[in-house]
C-alpha cells in the first residue's frame, strides 16, 4: 500500500483561499504555496484572465495556460466558480469556512456585495 507524502514547508497544513487576479495577489499566494500552504485559487467559469497571456510553447494550440499564469500560480489547486450565482457563492462560503486565510484583491465593496465573509480574523490580508 502506498501512502501519500505529507506536505513539506513551514506553512504545511495551512489552507488559503485565493480570490486574487493580475500580479500582486497571485504572487502573494504563490509564495504561500511555495512554503507548503494548500492554496485553492478560485477562478471565474471562464478561467483567470491571465491564462491566455503568453508566452506559450510553440506546440501549444489551445493557448489557455500561458507562461505568465503559470509563473504566479504554481503549487496551487484551482476551482472554477460562478460567483454571480447563489450556488457558486454557497460553494465559496463553504471553502472559506474551512480556510485559515482568504486573500482577495477585488475592488472595495465587492466581497460585501457578494455577501462573502470579510472579517474572520483580526487582520485580514489584502493583496
Amino acid at each position: 500500500m502506498q501512502t501519500q507524502a505529507k506536505p513539506a514547508g513551514a506553512l504545511a497544513g495551512l489552507r488559503v483561499i485565493d480570490l486574487t487576479q493580475m500580479l500582486a495577489g497571485p504572487f502573494c499566494t504563490q509564495i504561500l504555496a511555495d512554503h507548503g500552504a494548500d492554496v485553492i485559487k478560485v477562478e471565474a467559469m471562464t478561467g483567470d484572465g491571465t491564462r491566455v497571456t503568453g508566452p506559450f510553447c510553440a506546440d501549444d494550440t489551445l493557448r489557455d495556460f500561458g507562461g505568465y499564469f503559470q509563473s504566479v500560480n504554481r503549487n496551487k489547486r484551482s476551482i472554477a466558480v460562478d460567483l454571480k450565482s447563489e450556488a457558486g457563492r454557497a460553494i465559496l462560503r463553504g471553502l472559506i469556512d474551512k480556510a485559515d486565510i482568504v486573500v482577495e484583491n477585488f475592488r472595495a465593496g465587492v466581497m460585501e456585495r457578494l455577501a462573502l465573509p470579510t472579517r474572520r480574523c483580526a487582520r485580514p490580508i489584502r493583496a
